[in-house]
């Protein structure tokens, strides 16, 4: 049975209040037929970003960042601030994640920043795209509840940025080898391969699977947002993509009372094995993936139901867009009418915050 049939009444009616209304969750519907090519950020900050002081910006005030924050379920996800222009984006980025700090007269509802308060924070990035980042001791006076998603916060809100692939933490000039409260290990450099809301449901035996990461729908109903979330599926799946898709159609599982959801329907399915090509992979849809539209008739394929698509399946490396069909077909509508024909890539800003 798939558990989206176990989503709490929040859940039901989100899904509701989101095909009637048609908003995208990205804030800004040009963003549905973009440029051919993928942007995780803006492009003038990625182009720029410096080896020792990770980023020189090109922007006249403000510069479009992904802050990884926690919202009120204990999730960690992505928001968009416009952050002040700096010489040193990374430094900046992180200092934004620490309590009472510079980000909090920005916090989206709901939202709070990670690190501990009055943390003071440096940072290094060496050839190899590591960034060292090293923590005074005031890092240590956190939950012990919140460990790992401090870790993935950190992690992923760095290496959004090109010159950053891996991080490293250390306390006061000392590599840390295990975080400093809940002693959870930290083998290594940590990378998005690690996770961000790592779901374990149903795994009996981990050392037979393999991360994936999709992004499901979380917030209540009048501030929803897409969350990535890790699950772990089987190495004997040898197509990543098909299995993203089956992740979405199952829904997120992570208990009863999960406060996110996918929209897409139990019964869509996939008709032919995905194909990649180029960068761009082609999925081939049964009618189920249609949604009505605004006049109930025309059927149509939301704009969440795409954007989950989009946002999971570049995640994974070498897609940098996707193109849907429904029965081989192509000619597409989203719920304001504008034609899905072209492949769509990554939006620049995921969770901008405009809610």
């Amino acid at each position: 049975m798939s558990k989206n049939n176990k989503l709490t009444i929040v859940s039901a009616v989100l899904i509701s209040s989101v095909l009637i209304s048609g908003c995208s969750l990205l804030g800004d519907k040009e963003k549905v037929d973009p440029p051919q090519t993928t942007s995780y950020e803006d492009d003038a900050v990625k182009e720029n970003v410096d080896k020792e002081t990770a980023g020189e910006v090109a922007t006249e005030d403000a510069m479009p960042i992904e802050l990884y924050l926690m919202d009120k379920y204990g999730y960690v996800v992505p928001q968009t601030l416009n952050l002040p222009k700096t010489n040193s984006i990374a430094k900046e980025s992180l200092e934004y994640l620490v309590k009472g700090g510079k980000v909090s007269e920005m916090l989206p509802n709901d939202f709070q920043a990670v690190i501990p308060q009055d943390t003071k924070i440096s940072i290094n990035v060496d050839e190899d795209k590591v960034a060292t980042v090293d923590f005074s001791n005031e890092f240590k006076e956190y939950e012990a509840k919140d460990e790992e998603k401090i870790l993935q916060s950190i992690t992923w809100t760095l290496t959004q940025f090109d010159s950053i692939d891996a991080v490293k933490l250390s306390l006061n000039g000392h590599e840390l080898t295990e975080m400093p409260v809940n002693k959870t290990p930290i083998q290594g450099a940590l990378t998005r391969a690690d996770g961000i809301n790592v779901n374990t449901d149903d795994v009996t035996d981990i050392t037979n699977t393999k991360p994936l990461t999709v992004y499901y729908i979380g917030g209540d109903l009048d501030s929803y947002y897409y969350v990535p979330v890790t699950k772990r599926v089987s190495n004997a799946e040898e197509n990543n993509v098909a299995a993203a898709v089956g992740e979405l159609i199952e829904g997120p599982g992570m208990g009863g009372a999960t406060a996110l959801t996918s929209l897409l329907p139990n019964d869509v399915k996939l008709l032919d094995k995905p194909v990649v090509e180029d960068g761009k992979v082609t999925l081939n849809f049964n009618e189920n993936i249609y949604s009505s539209g605004l006049n109930g008739e025309e059927k149509v394929l939301a704009d969440e139901v795409l954007n989950s698509l989009v946002l999971s399946l570049t995640e994974q490396e070498g897609i940098e867009s996707v193109s849907v069909t429904v029965n081989g077909e192509a000619d597409l509508v989203n719920a304001e009418g504008e034609s899905l024909t072209k492949p769509v890539t990554r939006p620049e800003n995921v969770n901008t915050g405009s809610f």
